[in-house]
């Protein structure tokens, strides 16, 4: 696709992988709605670093795991730019417990994670879906884990929930085909702000340090790694589909020990 003067919504875009995202986009000449939960100054960052590039950008606050936000934010987007084209469901959150801790986990923390990371999407989806239809067909690209495909990872909720987020890609790229595309990306480690509030900028830093260390390419994700394979799937991938690209330096694919 080719997003010049098209319109995307890109939620949690106010930092980390969707701020990255939204300004990849608006380089490209793409009009860019910002969704944030509680990021309110970041997102209005974000959304000025874009007008920089030529385009729109406005922001909007919504709660992703709230079906009447989401409905809401799409109206909205679609109000400001007369069309939708592109969706980016960036927005996810996760709690920091040992797998091993069974008991370290609640009902809230399971429904609140599915609820934003699994459901949400859906819901954005829905919303987005007659918009991203009209006018030639649009694409969805969810921001997953490789929590998702090896049960690795913050919390045994935040792995389940996101491997449901890639079933859920496989099964709406069936539901939204042909005029709409829909993948996902499974990073793994990320740099920035999402470890460093979860764990402490020490620990990100060890296991930063760790992973570049032992990885095949011995290099971690940053952000902009991330937001960049999202827009190989919008501008240059025209027949890929329910395909879920992992983005680890290999982590998966490490040498055995012995």
């Amino acid at each position: 696709m080719d997003v010049q003067s098209k319109a995307a919504i890109i939620t949690g875009g106010g930092t980390g992988i969707g701020a990255a995202t939204a300004l990849r986009l608006a380089e490209a000449g793409c009009n860019v709605t910002i969704n944030y939960s509680r990021s309110a100054e970041a997102a209005e960052t974000t959304a000025a670093a874009c007008r920089d590039h030529g385009v729109e950008a406005t922001t909007v606050q919504g709660d992703v795991g709230d079906d009447t936000d989401c409905r809401r934010m799409v109206t909205e987007a679609v109000d400001a730019f007369g069309r939708l084209d592109v969706l980016v469901n960036s927005a996810g959150t996760t709690v920091f417990v040992d797998h091993a801790d069974l008991d370290g986990i609640d009902m809230d923390d399971w429904q609140r994670l599915y609820a934003v990371n699994t459901v949400g999407p859906f819901q954005m989806m829905r919303a987005a879906a007659p918009h991203l239809r009209a006018d030639g067909g649009g694409d969805v690209v969810s921001v997953s884990s490789v929590s998702g495909v090896a049960g690795v990872g913050s919390s045994l909720p935040y792995c389940a929930s996101k491997a449901a987020l890639n079933n859920l890609t496989t099964t709406m790229a069936r539901v939204l085909a042909p005029e709409v595309r829909v993948n996902a990306v499974a990073p793994g480690f990320v740099t920035g702000r999402w470890w460093k509030e979860g764990q402490g900028e020490e620990m990100h830093d060890l296991v930063a340090g760790a992973l570049e260390a032992s990885v095949p390419l011995q290099a971690v994700c940053s952000p902009d790694d991330v937001a960049a394979s999202i827009m190989g799937f919008i501008t240059n991938n025209d027949l890929a589909t329910a395909q879920i690209t992992v983005i680890d330096g290999g982590m998966l694919n490490k040498n055995p020990v012995g």
